[in-house]
């Protein structure tokens, strides 16, 4: 099948999250499996791009129009990739804003983006199927379904969302409509009105023909109140249209045996290189020598409430308590920024911050670090917990989303099990838990290589997800096709 991947951001090009990663790994996955893949992305600052594919496509914009022009941006283990180029819009510091402000023009920037994939499909490559990606291309369905609902060139498209995290919606005022073009007539509660916004979010997931997210557990869990961010009804009516497929990982990229960013290669059958990594990631983060015999707990992270940092405030004081060491890597809210940063010159032989996101340094933590912690107040799936099973880094998380359908609880008395999970989002859970893997890693090593190895053996590729996905493409795509007919006819 030809498959048109639409989204915000895609590794190696541009990332601020996990998103990127399924942009890359996913399309090259199916490419192996004898599809045909195109990824379309904006062109952002620091994107290298090549030729032009179309020097200027028109897009109606309110009351104006805009020229954004296609680029090709070269073939990548046989994915192809372009890129929607508008210099005024996508030429920034920023994928979508600074200092914690999103840019104000984003409905515009990112409507424009989702015209401009649509014109793509008509102009460029057509395919058999469009993949969207989070609110950013919510519009290329609300679209499709709408204003080129009589188009015959695409009429036959099929339309796959995936919510990768159901916290962000893109609502913006009312008039916000005016300005992208769109007809009043969609400001509705049963399209993409929203308590008085309008919500790209909801669009894509009322007009897309199938949707997707990212674990099976927050398949429900979306459709509940508590995670559902004020569209659990809308996912309920469209539960039979609705369905969880796990997000896999890179070995190619993420595995001990051949990882070239760290300090020291290893294996399941031989950990003596961990020792060496563990080392390395303490001058990395300037703690001292001596903390080697400690156990080193690992962070990667976005700083905010959704991780669980709120949760890590709470018993921060008896956390550093203990006899231990703690690595954090990430960035996010402006207080828990400061809060670490305060904790860092507090505690400067336990605790040590680097704001930044840095993928070198996160191989080093994962490969370093005897835990690796994700307290997570929701996780559609997370890609951390997978990483660190790879290289033997026993996680400690909540049990939701995809954090409970990747991590298995260790039982002592059957020797199963890959990590350590509570339940209730309470500080007291996670304490409890973070001590009893403590416990454990001090007292009874033998039981603590059975985690590690237990992990390390378990395999969260891309090939199965992928296997799942190119079924559900087909199905969707013949069930478009059928409906195309019988509407022409």
């Amino acid at each position: 099948m030809k498959i048109l991947f639409v989204a915000s951001e895609g590794l190696p090009f541009s990332k601020t999250g996990g998103l990127a990663d399924v942009v890359e790994a996913l399309p090259k996955s199916l490419v192996a499996l004898g599809h045909e893949v195109v990824v379309l992305l904006p062109r952002y600052r620091n994107t290298k791009a090549g030729g032009v594919a179309a020097p200027g496509l028109t897009i109606p914009m309110g009351d104006t129009l805009r020229f954004p022009a296609i680029l090709h941006g070269g073939v990548l283990r046989g994915v192809r990739y372009y890129f929607v180029e508008d210099p005024e819009y996508f030429d920034r510091d920023q994928l979508y804003g600074v200092s914690g402000k999103d840019y104000p023009d984003n409905a515009e920037r990112f409507a424009e983006f989702s015209r401009a994939a649509i014109e793509f499909a008509k102009h460029v490559w057509m395919p058999d199927v469009i993949h969207c990606h989070d609110w950013q291309s919510a519009l290329v369905p609300v679209l499709l379904r709408t204003q080129y609902e009589k188009d015959p060139t695409v009429e036959g498209l099929a339309v796959i969302f995936t919510i990768h995290n159901m916290g962000y919606h893109g609502t913006f005022p009312r008039d916000t409509m005016k300005k992208i073009g769109l007809p009043e007539n969609l400001f509705k509660i049963d399209a993409m009105e929203f308590y008085g916004r309008v919500n790209f979010l909801k669009g894509g997931l009322v007009f897309s023909d199938y949707l997707t997210t990212v674990s099976r557990k927050y398949a429900e869990e979306i459709q509940t109140p508590e995670y559902g961010h004020g569209l659990d009804g809308v996912m309920r009516r469209r539960a039979d249209y609705l369905t969880g497929i796990l997000n896999g990982v890179d070995y190619a990229a993420w595995n001990p045996e051949r990882d070239k960013l760290i300090a020291a290669k290893y294996s399941m059958k031989d950990m003596s290189g961990k020792l060496t990594c563990k080392k390395n990631l303490l001058e990395v983060f300037n703690l001292p020598p001596e903390t080697v015999d400690k156990p080193l707990i690992g962070i990667v992270s976005r700083f905010a409430d959704q991780k669980g940092f709120d949760l890590i405030a709470k018993v921060a004081p008896d956390l550093l308590a203990e006899d231990l060491a703690i690595v954090v890597l990430g960035a996010g809210e402006a207080k828990y920024e400061k809060m670490l940063h305060d904790l860092g010159k507090k505690y400067p032989e336990k605790l040590s911050v680097k704001i930044a996101y840095d993928n070198a340094i996160a191989h080093k933590i994962e490969a370093g670090a005897d835990m690796f912690l994700m307290p997570s107040r929701y996780e559609p799936c997370g890609l951390n917990q997978i990483y660190s099973l790879k290289y033997g880094t026993v996680p400690v998380v909540r049990a939701t989303g995809g954090l409970d359908d990747t991590i298995e609880a260790f039982d002592p008395a059957t020797g199963q099990g890959t990590g350590f999970k509570f339940e209730a989002y309470e500080g007291v859970a996670l304490l409890g838990t973070i001590r009893e893997a403590l416990a454990m890693f001090r007292n009874d090593p033998v039981t603590w290589r059975r985690i590690q190895t237990n992990g390390m053996a378990k395999d969260f590729s891309w090939q199965a997800s992928a296997i799942e996905y190119a079924r559900l493409y087909e199905v969707v795509w013949k069930t478009r096709i059928r409906k195309a007919a019988t509407t022409s006819n």
